[in-house]
């Protein structure tokens, strides 16, 4: 399980990857790595374990090589090939350029021979293909190291982050039968903006003006939705909406949030140590924040019984909180939110937790994948109170699926539902006044 081995397998298919983006280096860059790992022959572990040394020595052989191989190449040029070398070699190996692809939104290593990609929302065989389940493993360790996380048999899952603020999670024997797993949600480099998500028709401009109306006015908003429907990128758009005069605590378990605010305090949880001890959870930092004079809360994802300690902050006077859940419909939200409460420990009864929901949440934004591909905003609802035991909901505005079109795109519009929402009066008692243009 040689290095020379693992990057002698990946040549050929980098070499087309490089010609079909027109990469002007490419076949050079092949030449040279060849050249390199000819001279290499360095096991997986021995190289986790001496990596600054074998880094060094890497560093050398490809400087040595471009300068041999690029006569006619200016410094400058000589230097990035060299950059790129080393980070096609010592970074995160057949995925390498994958990460630096704008196109891919999500990297999921199935095993050493299935690396899928996702692209415009579906899902692609990728040509990147890891030496063995060492190798896959070897850059998992690169990953989770810098910021202190760790992954081995007896703690065999592992949420991290990328430098980027990508979001990675790995998963390793024994859980994973068939080899070590990884799964990377990348985030653009440029967070996106409200106008691109009209523009991606996840939403209308109707819409995104009602929305920011909710958080000026300081209602408490939740984001609802599947796995890899947008939720996280929905809810940092939101955020852009919250004044830069506020303090602003977010709480996530892989900081993955980008706020543009000048006044924000990140805080991200910790799994236990080695000894089992440590541990610092969700429910921990929603406790501690309200101890840091928050203006806002911004819970990445409530999932247990922290739910409780957001619904009761929400209700002792931090409005305008943001979060965000799992579920299928804002219906079923908020029946989630009842099981949370309940995984809390505390033997509520049923009326005392809706109660407790009906008073803090106000608006529920359903995020939805499409079929084709498509992140969309399905419905935005309005939490109106409770009558007897049943809290009610009423939809603002839904997207409507008719069908779809000759291009395989979905096919559909938006509409507002005709019912005036009731957080109209409750924000003009604070001086802010929706036009009414919003809902025709």
């Amino acid at each position: 399980m040689s290095l020379k081995e693992r990057l002698q397998s990946t040549a050929s298919s980098k070499a087309v990857k490089e010609e079909n983006e027109q990469d002007p280096y490419g076949h050079l860059k092949v030449k040279i790595q060849n050249k390199v790992i000819e001279d290499l022959d360095v096991d997986f572990q021995e190289l986790s374990d001496n990596f600054d040394k074998y880094e060094e020595e890497i560093k050398g052989k490809v400087a040595y090589y471009v300068d041999e191989e690029s006569i006619n190449l200016t410094n400058s040029q000589k230097n990035k090939i060299t950059r790129e070398l080393i980070d096609e070699i010592l970074g995160f190996g057949p995925i390498t350029d994958l990460l630096r692809d704008s196109r891919i939104s999500e990297i999921m290593v199935n095993g050493p021979d299935k690396v899928f990609v996702e692209m415009s929302g579906k899902l692609v065989l990728s040509d990147a293909k890891f030496k063995d389940n060492n190798h896959v493993l070897h850059v998992i360790k690169k990953i989770v190291a810098p910021i202190g996380r760790r992954i081995d048999e007896s703690s065999p899952m592992v949420d991290a982050r990328l430098p980027d603020g990508s979001r990675v999670n790995a998963i390793i024997p024994p859980l994973a039968l068939d080899g070590p797993s990884i799964t990377i949600r990348k985030f653009s480099e440029d967070p996106f903006m409200v106008e691109d998500l009209i523009s991606f028709a996840s939403m209308t401009t109707q819409m995104a003006e009602f929305i920011r109306y909710c958080i000026i006015g300081r209602l408490n908003i939740l984001v609802s939705g599947g796995t890899g429907s947008g939720k996280t990128t929905t809810l940092n758009v939101l955020s852009s909406f919250i004044p830069n005069d506020e303090r602003i605590v977010t709480i996530e378990d892989a900081a993955e949030l980008n706020l543009s605010q000048e006044h924000v305090v990140r805080l991200e949880t910790r799994p236990a140590n080695v000894e089992g001890k440590g541990q610092v959870s969700i429910r921990d930092l929603v406790k501690n924040s309200l101890r840091m004079r928050p203006d806002r809360i911004i819970v990445g994802e409530v999932r247990g019984g922290e739910a409780l300690d957001m619904l009761q902050a929400m209700n002792t006077g931090h409005d305008g909180s943001l979060t965000t859940g799992h579920s299928n419909s804002p219906r079923d939200m908020l029946s989630r939110l009842e099981t949370m409460v309940l995984m809390s420990g505390m033997n509520l009864p049923v009326r005392a937790i809706r109660n407790q929901i009906a008073s803090a949440i106000d608006i529920i934004i359903q995020q939805t994948r499409i079929q084709d591909g498509s992140r969309k905003i399905t419905k935005i609802s309005e939490v109106q109170g409770m009558e007897g035991d049943v809290i009610v909901l009423q939809d603002i505005f839904v997207f409507e699926q008719v069908g779809f079109l000759s291009n395989g795109k979905v096919d559909g519009r938006f509409r507002f539902t005709g019912i005036q929402p009731q957080v109209v009066r409750k924000l003009k008692k604070v001086g802010i006044d929706i036009p009414m243009s919003i809902f025709n």
